[in-house]
């Protein structure tokens, strides 16, 4: 399973691997690809899409699902 996230609040890479980190500490989670320039984070498999928001949150980071998810 595929989940897009658009991440709001990224501006360097430190940003990206805080987020990274985030997601590849959520259970269910296999493998994570954070793109800063278009916003975007895909996450690769079976996590709850309600725990991967919260842990890009707990960052201090905005996370909401993408469109068609």
């Amino acid at each position: 399973m595929t989940t897009e996230l658009t991440i709001s609040g990224m501006s360097c890479g430190h940003c990206v691997k805080a987020v990274e980190g985030a997601l590849k500490g959520v259970p269910g989670v296999q493998g994570v690809q954070v793109d800063l320039s278009a916003g975007k984070a895909t996450v690769q498999g079976e996590a709850e899409q309600s725990a991967l928001i919260a842990a890009v949150t707990e960052e201090g980071y905005g996370a909401t699902v993408a469109a068609g998810q």
